[in-house]
């Protein structure tokens, strides 16, 4: 009954936050920034495999939030995240994208649903989330002789202390394929989030205004 209660709670959240979906803008801040230039990642580099969990159910919320399963992030993120792809496909392996650039209305949605003990595992919109800005990428490795995911020592999302950079109780191999991701990451400019294997920023995410554009309108101008 808790279950059924908790995600009723979220779907009606989730309707509520899209439904006002531009009546909330992002914070205001003082540049000057970089001009805006969102890359499609898999137009970049083909090789990437995309797993966009937001644009469907599994994820957290248990609802899609994305209309579109695509990946977006700034040129010199990008291109970083391309020369990272090419160090584990010498290894045998290959990046699996689950969420690049995210527009802020969605950041919005994720803090307000989530229970305030699990919040480090969300961005707080007043202040803007480094996936908002287009230089933060949620990810995973996959094996390139079979095309599946590796085994972590955590699920994707998972807000548990299985998420952490340094768990340590995991088996052998998962924490030597979690090190082997942020050693190819941290060698192109990526930072990880330590309380989320999955998330890196990239280093110059204080250089982009935070950004509520949909995939739909990338683009367009």
């Amino acid at each position: 009954m808790r279950r059924n209660t908790i995600q009723c709670v979220i779907l009606l959240a989730l309707l509520f936050s899209c439904s006002q979906l531009w009546a909330q803008q992002p914070p205001v801040e003082s540049g000057p920034f970089r001009s805006p230039d969102l890359v499609e990642l898999i137009k970049l580099d083909p090789t990437l495999k995309l797993d966009i969990r937001y644009a469907g159910k599994n994820n957290f919320l248990g609802r899609p939030v994305y209309k579109e399963a695509r990946a977006f992030l700034q040129r010199p993120a990008a291109e970083a995240l391309v020369r990272v792809n090419q160090r584990v496909r010498a290894q045998g392996y290959g990046l699996l994208i689950h969420d690049g650039y995210r527009p802020w209305y969605v950041t919005k949605i994720f803090w307000d649903v989530t229970p305030p003990e699990k919040k480090i595992f969300v961005a707080d919109p007043a202040k803007g989330s480094r996936h908002n800005r287009g230089c933060a990428v949620d990810l995973s490795l996959f094996d390139l002789k079979t095309g599946r995911a590796v085994q972590m020592p955590g699920e994707y999302d998972e807000m548990t202390e299985r998420s952490h950079i340094n768990y340590a109780c995991a088996t052998e191999a998962a924490k030597q394929l979690r090190d082997l991701l942020r050693s190819a990451m941290e060698a192109e400019g990526f930072v990880v989030y330590e309380p989320e294997w999955w998330h890196y920023d990239y280093k110059d995410w204080k250089e982009y205004p935070i950004l509520n554009v949909k995939f739909s309108e990338i683009g367009k101008k």
